[in-house]
């Protein structure tokens, strides 16, 4: 489709290098590039980010305990999860930005500054619970048994020391009105009403910096050399600073946006929606910059019922699925069978079941019967018109729904089969030569309409299946049949 006006910014977020990539992460991959590739299939010019946060105390932890520097350590797991964007097959020109990169680091300072400036960063003694899993502090009432919930094998910590604070409580009554102005700010409205609660109960200003003794792995603090930048503060601005901020103010405009008209999307875990949906804006109203347009909020992946975890000896590892099944394999499994918004469950008996039901026995299945009766019967291929996209698909990933969007493709596909089975083909060329190339001829062109709507969700399939029409030949086996 031709290039529109229209700019598109999507950015997932980054997670931590302190551990190999998991199932959970790749889902916000994947939903995240699946809602980029929609944008671009539709002509929009796409700025699609995402990367790794590497500074911390869990960090700075985790390379002390495996004997390397924090540099090293860092820099071995963000190749991980540089290499899981390409495993994934994720859009060809998304932007991979480390916290570690010398522009981050000057942008995170010069971030710094402009909230200084505004009266909203002082320094002061202070005393607090805090969960390093999190990387956050935690009141009384957040805890369960005197553990972080989401955390409970890891001992709270209590932290005793003078730090820089942001003038988070400044911010209750913009954010207030800001969430007024804007009723679809959060998606889904659920977690949206979760952040109100959350801002309307109070908010206390929040430490950002750690003393550089204690912890000292981070970005310096401008003008105190005593401290560095307490991890949030520094990982929330790589949603601008990929974008060349605060030199490329132009960059910024045209993709982040203005005041007037922000136009940047976050996707984030329902665990982030405080940082993101609250202490960002808050940083960004702070600054004098232009807030987050929408905020797509995503559930967690359970497996068998229970959360993942090593010790239960559940967690997923998407790279052992890709490397067995393929890419596009777990790509339709998790735009289809793990919903945008809410928890689901994944278990390898699911998937397998999945993978053969609806890839190798549906889709796969179809694309070789299609293409073998033409590759018999026609003398060439065909190369349809290119046409818009249906409407119930396109409204779908407009509003983020993504699992929709695949069931209606699904649906098309199904319908196929039903017409193969109805008009019997393979019979009306023998009784009728032309009548049966003009509806095998049909036919692959129903099969191309499929391909093109397939491009998001899986898009080395869509290029196969559409190569295989206009070159008249049955493909590859796409899905082997898995027993």
């Amino acid at each position: 489709m031709p290039m529109t006006e229209k700019k598109f910014y999507l950015t997932t977020t980054l997670p931590y290098v302190n551990a190999a990539p998991h199932i959970g992460f790749a889902l916000e991959m994947v939903q995240a590039d699946i809602v980029a590739r929609y944008h671009a299939l539709m002509g929009e010019e796409v700025f699609f980010n995402t990367g790794t946060d590497e500074h911390g105390l869990k960090i700075h932890r985790k390379a002390l305990e495996t004997g390397v520097t924090p540099q090293q350590y860092v820099d071995k797991y963000a190749a991980k999860f540089r290499e899981l964007t390409k495993k994934l097959d994720l859009y060809p020109d998304v932007h991979f930005i480390r916290t570690t990169n010398p522009h981050h680091k000057a942008a995170a300072q010069e971030f710094w500054k402009r909230c200084f400036a505004n009266g909203d960063i002082y320094k002061k003694d202070y005393a607090i619970s805090y969960c390093v899993g999190c990387e956050l502090e935690k009141t009384a009432s957040e805890l369960v048994d005197g553990k972080c919930p989401l955390h409970p094998n890891m001992e709270i910590e209590h932290i005793q020391e003078e730090n820089y604070f942001f003038r988070w409580s400044k911010y209750q009554k913009p954010l207030l009105d800001f969430y007024a102005k804007n009723p679809d700010f959060v998606l889904p409205d659920f977690r949206f009403n979760e952040i109100r609660k959350f801002v309307e109960s109070g908010l206390e200003d929040f430490s950002i910096s750690r003393l550089k003794e204690k912890m000292p792995w981070g970005i310096e603090v401008p003008d105190d050399p005593d401290h560095v930048l307490y991890v949030w503060f520094d990982a929330l601005i790589n949603y601008i600073s990929t974008l060349g901020w605060p030199e490329d103010t132009k960059n910024l405009e045209k993709f982040w946006g203005t005041l007037e008209k922000p136009n940047g999307i976050q996707f984030a875990g329902k665990d982030q929606i405080r940082q993101q949906a609250a202490m960002w804006q808050a940083m960004l109203m702070s600054a004098g910059l232009p807030h987050t347009k929408q905020i797509v909020i995503h559930g967690f992946i359970t497996s068998g019922g229970q959360k993942m975890s090593k010790s239960l000896g559940n967690v997923v590892d998407p790279v052992a699925i890709i490397d067995e099944y393929g890419v596009d394999a777990l790509r339709y499994y998790l735009a289809r069978h793990i919903h945008p918004f809410e928890d689901s469950d994944f278990t390898m008996e699911k998937f397998k079941a999945a993978y053969n039901a609806d890839l190798a026995n549906g889709l796969g299945n179809l694309a070789s019967r299609i293409m073998q009766l033409a590759q018999t019967h026609l003398e060439q291929g065909t190369r349809p018109e290119v046409a818009g996209f249906p409407k119930e698909y396109t409204d779908a990933l407009d509003s983020f729904e993504i699992n929709k969007a695949i069931e209606f493709v699904w649906l098309q596909i199904q319908k196929l089969d039903q017409k193969i089975t109805e008009t019997a083909p393979f019979k009306l060329i023998k009784t009728d030569p032309e009548a049966g190339k003009r509806l095998i001829t049909k036919l692959t062109q129903e099969l191309y309409s499929i391909a093109r709507m397939l491009n998001p969700f899986m898009p080395a399939t869509s290029v196969k299946i559409k190569e295989a029409v206009v070159a008249n030949k049955k493909p590859e086996n796409l899905f082997p049949r898995k027993d």
